[in-house]
Order: C-alpha cells, then structure tokens, then sequence
C-alpha cells in the first residue's frame, strides 16, 4: 500500500502543510488506497529534506507534484484525463503561482507575525522536553525568517504581502465562480492544490489578519467547504 509521510493533524487541519494537505486531497479524490504516516521525525528520513515523501513498492517519492505525478503514472489519471490541453496549461501555471503567492505569505503570517506566533509556538513545540522548548521555536522561527527573506517576500512590509494574498484569493474566486470545482462540476488535480493552499487559510483554527482576508470570499469558503465535505467527512 502507498504510504504517505506527513507532519500530522494540527492547527485544526488534516496537516499544517499545504503540500501535504495537496496530495491528502488528490489521493482522496483520485480514489487512490493510501495510509498515512504522521511525525516530525519523518523530515529526518526525507529524501529532500521536506514533507511529504510516499513510499511505494520499494520506490521512494519526494515533492508534492512528483508524488501526482508518480500516481498518475501508476494508477491512471483519472482526475485530469477531462481536460484540455489549454486547460491543463492554465493548471499547472496556477499551480506555480500558488507555490509562490500564497505559500510564503502563509509561512509569514505563521511563523513571522506576531499575530500568530504564540499560537504556533505552543502548538508545535510545547510537547518538546525542557530545554529544547525554549530553544528550538527560536531556531525554527529564524530558518523560517531567513527562507522567505531570501525569496523575496519578506522584503515586503506586511501590507504588501497582504495585497498580494487579496490578488490571488480575488483570481481564484473569480475563477471558480458559481462551479463546484476550478474547471466544472467534476474536480481536477488542480482542485487539490487550490483546495490546499485556500483550506489552509480559510479552514485552520488560526484567526489571523491573513486568515480573516481570505475568509471575506464566500465563493472560496464555499468552496473550501464543500470540498471538506466531500473527501473529509
């Protein structure tokens, strides 16, 4: 069976991370039998570093859109067979500007607000034994500071990354629309990576500034919603 290696439920989701949550939701919606393996000692044992990985028939997979890829191959692809070829270029270049617009403001608006912080400090790292509590969270918290001031978002003052959160939630909703998915009534890889990096906003027991923004679209929270209801119940 394929198994997944994740973080584990927290802040209220499935998992924290909006690259596992994306493969949780595409091998829920492709139907694909998996079983998922929770634990920070998972990054240790990571090929690259980062969660998720899948372990499969011997194979080890690492990164998000590898691991589709690998089910695509795999399992068939069910998900995006549907789509046309313009259709599964707009997917992938949406999926590239999510990595991007929406990733690193959501790693700002956890690890470097103050809005947040206290809250994500307990919820990560409380069970750590003493010492390591009160060292680790200020460790993580500047490898988190330096990651996204090194690409580039941190450069920005707090209302500018917020425009560029507003602009993106704006573009999804205008893109979904009255449908119950990105691309129709049926959903589409792409469905799990919206879903993913939307969920992560909308859904999470955070209420932050960032957090509130994306909840002022009805059209996502229905949608993030509606998804959670279908392959989360």
């Amino acid at each position: 069976m394929l198994t997944l290696h994740t973080f584990g439920p927290n802040l209220g989701m499935p998992d924290p991370s909006p690259f596992v949550l994306k493969v949780h939701t595409f091998l829920r919606m492709s139907g694909i039998e998996y079983q998922s393996k929770p634990g920070l000692g998972n990054i240790r044992k990571a090929p690259k570093g980062k969660l998720p990985f899948i372990t499969h028939n011997d194979k080890v997979i690492a990164d998000s859109q590898f691991i589709i890829d690998y089910c695509n191959q795999e399992f068939g692809d069910t998900l995006d067979e549907r789509l046309t070829a313009e259709q599964k270029a707009i997917a992938y270049l949406i999926t590239k500007s999510l990595d991007e617009n929406l990733y690193f403001p959501l790693i700002y608006s956890r690890w470097v607000s103050e809005e947040s912080w206290p809250v994500i400090k307990q919820a990560f790292f409380s069970k750590f034994p003493f010492p390591l509590r009160l060292i680790v969270p200020n460790i993580a918290r500047k490898k988190a500071k330096d990651s996204i001031y090194k690409q580039g978002t941190l450069r920005h003052s707090e209302t500018e990354i917020k425009s560029i959160c507003r602009k993106s939630f704006q573009a999804l909703s205008d893109l979904i629309g009255d449908k119950n998915f990105t691309f129709g009534d049926a959903p589409c890889s792409l469905d799990a990576t919206v879903y993913a990096f939307l969920a992560e906003f909308i859904l999470s027991d955070l209420d932050n500034s960032f957090n509130q923004i994306a909840r002022e679209y009805p059209v996502l929270v229905k949608y993030c919603e509606r998804i959670k209801d279908k392959y989360y119940s």
